[in-house]
C-alpha cells in the first residue's frame, strides 16, 4: 500500500478526448483522500504520429507520473519500450497500464479482467457454445482470453489481418487446449452458427464510424457485446437492440479495467460499485448535454 497524498497519471492514445477514464480515476482518488490528476495525451490533438510513443512515455515520466493507461493504437507497440511485464501482460502480449517505479516501467493488462467482470454481470445467462470475436489487436487478445475464461466453448476470430487472427487462435489453443479457438475468413462464416458476437475494434467510435458486421447477419437469438463505450450505444448495439438481442455495452469493461488500473497506480483498493455509479452519472450527463 502506498501513502500518496497526490498522484499524477495519464492516458496515451488516439481520439481519446471523450474518455470517461480520467473522471472515474479522479473521483475515486478523491474518495481516498488523494489529490489525483489525470492527463490526456492524445496524438490526434497534438498532431503526432504513432512514432511519438517513446517521447510521450518519456514526457510522462519527466512529469512525475505514477504511470499511464495505454489505449489504441499502442497496446502492443508499447511493449518494447518497457522494462518488465506482469504475468497477464506477458501472456496476452498487450498492455493497457504502465506503472513507473524506481526508474523502471512495468506493463500490466487489466482489460481482460474488465471484460470478464462486465460479461459476468451483464450477460450471466448467455449461451456460450460458440461466439465470434471481431478484432485480434491489443484489446482483442485480452477479450479473447476473457471469453475462454468465461467458458465460451468455441471462439471464432475474425480480423482484417488474417495472420494476426491465426496467431491469436494458436496462442489461445496452446493456453486453453486444442479446439477452443479458430481463425475465420469472414464474419459470414461464423455468425449463422454463433450464439453471440464480441466486437473489439475501434469501429463505432466517432473517428471510426460504421458497423463491424452487416446488419442482416445479426439474428434475434444472438447476444452482442461491444467494447466501445464512446458512444455507449454504438451502431452495432443499436442494430442488435432493434432486433431484440441481448446486448452488453462497453461501459462495464471500461469501469472494471479502470478499477484494476486505479489499484496499480495508487496502491489503494477501489470501490467498483462507487466507480460504476460514477460512470453511469457521466453517461447521463453526456446524454443530457447532447439533447440540450
Amino acid at each position: 500500500m502506498t501513502d500518496r497524498t497526490s498522484l499524477k497519471v495519464g492516458l496515451i492514445g488516439a481520439d481519446i478526448q471523450l474518455s470517461k477514464t480520467p473522471a472515474m480515476h479522479m473521483r475515486e482518488g478523491e474518495a481516498h483522500g488523494i489529490d489525483y490528476s489525470y492527463e490526456l495525451m492524445d496524438i490526434n490533438c497534438r498532431g503526432l504520429s504513432e512514432s511519438a510513443l517513446p517521447a510521450l512515455l518519456d514526457e510522462a515520466e519527466a512529469k512525475g507520473f505514477a504511470g499511464v493507461n495505454i489505449t489504441h493504437p499502442f497496446k502492443q507497440l508499447v511493449i518494447p519500450l518497457l522494462n518488465d511485464l506482469s504475468d497477464d501482460a506477458r501472456m496476452l502480449g498487450a498492455v493497457n497500464t504502465v506503472v513507473f517505479h524506481d526508474g523502471r516501467r512495468t506493463g500490466h493488462n487489466t482489460d481482460w479482467y474488465g471484460f470478464y467482470e462486465s460479461f459476468k454481470r451483464g450477460l450471466p445467462d448467455a449461451k456460450r457454445d460458440r461466439a465470434l470475436l471481431i478484432g485480434a489487436g491489443g484489446a482483442g487478445v485480452a477479450v479473447a482470453h476473457a471469453a475462454l475464461k468465461l467458458e465460451i466453448a468455441r471462439l471464432d476470430i475474425y480480423d482484417q489481418d488474417v495472420k494476426r487472427a491465426e496467431q491469436l487462435a494458436d496462442k489461445l489453443n496452446a493456453r486453453f487446449g486444442d479446439g477452443r479457438a479458430f481463425a475465420v475468413d469472414a464474419p459470414e462464416t461464423s455468425m449463422p452458427h454463433a450464439d453471440g458476437l464480441i466486437h473489439a475494434t475501434p469501429m463505432g467510435m466517432p473517428a471510426h464510424p460504421g458497423m463491424p458486421v452487416r446488419d442482416d447477419l445479426i439474428n434475434p437469438r444472438h447476444w452482442v457485446a461491444d467494447i466501445v463505450y464512446m458512444p455507449l450505444v454504438t451502431a452495432l448495439l443499436a442494430a442488435a437492440m432493434s432486433k431484440g438481442c441481448q446486448t452488453l455495452p462497453g461501459g462495464g469493461m471500461a469501469v472494471f479495467q479502470a478499477v484494476g488500473a486505479f489499484r496499480l497506480f495508487s496502491g489503494q483498493e477501489p470501490d467498483p460499485v462507487r466507480m460504476s455509479a460514477h460512470f453511469k452519472e457521466l453517461c447521463a450527463d453526456e446524454n443530457v448535454a447532447s439533447t440540450a
